[in-house]
């Protein structure tokens, strides 16, 4: 059973789990739109809109801890003054999945997820 177990695995080690939701999270926040599995969205909601959170508190340490998970300055850069700064006013929920097809091959379901407050294109 899984009680109060929290995440899901994807069939994946944690070493390779956790260096695709890091690419995930670079490439949502330089696009701020991407398409990719319901459940892979759904996961990456939540690690999503902490990494705005620490972007609106703004300072050195939430700076350092953002780091640690995006690896790349320029996104780090553009989540802190960019995104930050759009969704200042927000209490939560800044990011969106809306599902959209299946898969050609093995049939997934596809969605994208996007920041709420997105420029436009």
């Amino acid at each position: 059973m899984r009680h109060r177990r929290i995440g899901r695995k994807f069939g994946r080690n944690s070493s390779h789990r956790k260096a695709m939701f890091s690419n995930m999270l670079n490439s949502l926040f330089l696009h701020e739109r991407i398409e990719t599995t319901v459940t892979k969205a759904k996961e990456l909601r939540s690690m999503a809109d902490k990494l705005v959170t620490l972007g609106k508190r703004g300072d050195l340490h939430a700076r350092r801890q953002a780091l640690s998970v995006l690896k790349s300055k320029e996104v780090v850069h553009k989540l802190f003054t960019d995104i930050a700064e759009r969704n200042r006013e927000r209490a939560g929920g800044y990011t969106r999945v809306l599902k959209t097809r299946f898969r050609y091959g093995d049939a997934a379901q596809l969605s994208f997820i996007e920041l709420v407050e997105r420029q436009a294109e």
